[in-house]
């Protein structure tokens, strides 16, 4: 600091004095001309107060979530629709293939009728259907928006089991279901066997029972193969409430060839020991047994008729079960 202070101070040079001038001259401007773009820029800067606002409310309309907002909206409303509109019930279905069971019963067991086109479940009730008795298959189908099919495969009863006051379907098989209508036009086996006998009976039977047991479980399976994609379950059902398991096959074809041969015999009576038998409208029980030789029996029954009745017999029965021994047994 000491030495910079020694040292002789530059000396500034004066800055001459500035003097104002008066006097201008006028420079010819050059000739300006207007840009092609000017126009369009022009317009496109005037609708910017109008872009500005569209663009943002286009922004906050398009954003994400007020599209989830509208999608879940519009669900709703299609939900509520479809729940409170009658087009999407089950209101009427029909029923294809049944003879013998009434429409109201399988209708009413499948379940189906007044719900929701939504809430229905043709796997359920096509199992539903099967557990009737007779019934062999049963398919149930629905099309968009309230058209339900059902179709039924049974087996018609080929005459009616009595036992007391219970009445019981027999189908081609044997099988027993209970009698869910009054069938016209059927012959009536009634059962005279004391309840010992009868379940005897199923006990002796029950290896042939079981041999059908199997012959539907294969049709089962056959018919689940060639169902394609439709709710189809085959029959299931178990034992009738009913003493006999089922009637025995010599037993059905007697009675069903007693009514060929006899139209008029609309009701037979069966015992273990006799077989089958008719009460005669002249006055006498008659017993004819099982099997299908009722043709041969019936000869022996009508000669014996005519015998008794020339030598003034009146007989309280006549057994032609064994149609080589006869024999009758006359009123005390």
């Amino acid at each position: 600091m000491n030495g910079r202070k020694g040292e002789p101070r530059q000396r500034l040079r004066k800055q001459p004095r500035m003097r104002r001038v008066y006097s201008a001259s006028a420079v010819p401007a050059p000739e300006l001309s207007m840009p092609k773009t000017a126009r369009k820029r022009k317009r496109r800067n005037s609708q910017q107060m109008i872009r500005r606002p569209i663009s943002g409310a286009r922004t906050l309309l398009l954003n994400s979530r007020w599209v989830s907002l509208a999608i879940a909206a519009a669900c709703a409303y299609a939900l509520f629709f479809i729940g409170g509109d009658d087009r999407f019930y089950l209101n009427y279905i029909p029923v294809e293939g049944v003879t013998s069971i009434r429409i109201d019963d399988i209708v009413a067991e499948s379940g189906l009728a007044g719900h929701h086109i939504f809430a229905a479940d043709p796997q359920a009730a096509a199992e539903n259907i099967s557990t009737m008795g007779g019934v062999v298959t049963a398919t149930v189908t629905l099309h968009w928006p309230n058209e339900v099919m059902i179709r039924v495969r049974e087996k018609p009863p080929v005459a009616t089991w009595q036992e007391g006051d219970k009445t019981f379907w027999i189908d081609e098989d044997g099988q027993l279901s209970p009698a869910r209508a009054d069938t016209i036009g059927l012959m009536t086996i009634i059962s005279e066997v004391p309840a010992s006998t009868e379940l005897a009976l199923a006990t002796a039977t029950e290896d042939a029972q079981v041999q059908q047991s199997q012959d539907e479980d294969d049709e089962s399976v056959a018919n689940e193969a060639a169902g394609e994609g439709v709710a189809t379950r085959d029959d299931e059902e178990g034992s009738p409430l009913s003493l006999a398991a089922f009637v025995p096959k010599d037993v059905l074809e007697g009675a069903l060839q007693l009514r060929e041969l006899r139209p008029n015999i609309d009701r037979l009576f069966y015992q273990p020991s006799s077989g089958l038998g008719y009460q005669d409208g002249r006055g006498w029980r008659a017993y004819f047994g099982t099997g299908l030789d009722m043709h041969q029996k019936l000869v022996v029954y009508e000669t014996i008729v005519v015998d008794l009745l020339e030598r003034g017999i009146q007989p309280e029965y006549i057994s032609v079960a064994n149609q080589h021994k006869p024999y009758y047994r006359q009123v005390p």
